[in-house]
């Protein structure tokens, strides 16, 4: 029988993808650079595979090392979640996080799945409501933490991901070509709303508010139905949208920064375990797919993302 792969050797094999480098993933892991050097020398004579490449100064990921990442995290999910179905001091009580429905729908699904595994015995209660309002709900000790568009000007979330902010239209209507753009936004202190509104000023295009919601349903909605354009990250948009972009006499918006606040619950350890879920979570959650007639090319805007990713747009200023 052949042996079993080495759950620390791909513990130190994720963190390296993770942090982009042996050195860091070896602060990560608490070993020597030598050590995990040696451990990833050792995983490829296991795999039989060569899982890096030398990228400039770096060493990137191959395509057989693209494959085991995938297979490498499963495995230490599995492994965390067999050893808490065993564990009597497994985490207890009740959590209560916040999130907004813009992202709400996007990575609920995989967050909740993957701490209820791994956390049985935890009762998530969650909020759905704008940025402001969790920040309030926190202050006021009605949340242990939050799931929020980051605040540039205090840094004071810890950003987990980043996502372009773009900006969409309905794919089956001519909404954009319309001479006084009708426009669907949050409410005035929205962020988006405001870095939407500062590039259509300097564009000196006419537009007015069509439509203005806190809800995430009725923004898309309206888009949906061509009756407004709106912006919206990349990880809310929905099939029967289309991405306009310079072509279309769209100027390119700030970058959207998801974040994580937390409270101020006495239970450090289960505000430290879904923080990580979450952070694990949205790492693995790809770009969604959206394919409609006549709207952008998926594979064009894929690449522009990953452009934009490896050299930063400007950050948003604020909520």
């Amino acid at each position: 029988m052949a042996a079993p792969l080495d759950l620390d050797q791909l513990q130190t094999f994720v963190t390296i993808s993770d942090t982009g480098s042996f050195t860091r993933a070896a602060d990560e892991v608490h070993r020597t650079q030598s050590a995990v050097s040696m451990q990833m020398r050792r995983l490829e004579e296991r795999i039989g595979k060569q899982l890096f490449e030398k990228d400039g100064r770096s060493n990137r990921l191959t395509e057989d090392g693209e494959k085991l990442l995938s297979y490498a995290r499963r495995l230490i999910h599995l492994n965390r979640e067999t050893l808490a179905a065993f564990d009597d001091r497994a985490l207890e009580g009740t959590v209560r996080i916040g999130i907004p429905d813009d992202y709400a729908d996007r990575f609920l699904p995989e967050i909740m799945a993957r701490f209820a595994r791994s956390n049985p015995r935890v009762e998530l209660t969650v909020v759905c409501e704008p940025t402001p309002g969790l920040v309030e709900h926190l202050k006021r000790g009605n949340l242990d933490l939050a799931i929020v568009t980051h605040n540039e000007a205090s840094a004071s979330s810890e950003v987990v991901r980043r996502e372009p902010l773009l900006w969409v239209s309905s794919a089956n209507h001519a909404t954009h070509e319309e001479k006084i753009l009708p426009m669907a936004f949050g409410r005035p202190t929205c962020v988006w709303r405001r870095a939407a509104c500062d590039v259509l000023e300097r564009m000196d295009r006419d537009y007015r508010v069509l439509f203005s919601s806190f809800s995430a349903t009725v923004i898309t909605a309206a888009v949906l139905s061509g009756l407004a354009i709106s912006v919206l990250p990349e990880c809310a948009l929905r099939p029967g949208m289309r991405v306009l972009g310079e072509a279309d006499g769209f100027g390119l918006l700030p970058d959207c920064r998801i974040g994580i606040m937390r409270g101020h619950s006495a239970r450090a350890d289960i505000m430290e375990a879904i923080a990580r879920h979450i952070s694990e979570s949205l790492d693995n959650i790809s770009v969604p797919f959206v394919e409609e007639p006549g709207g952008f090319d998926f594979a064009t805007l894929t690449s522009a993302v990953r452009g934009r990713k490896a050299k930063p747009g400007p950050a948003l200023p604020g909520w």
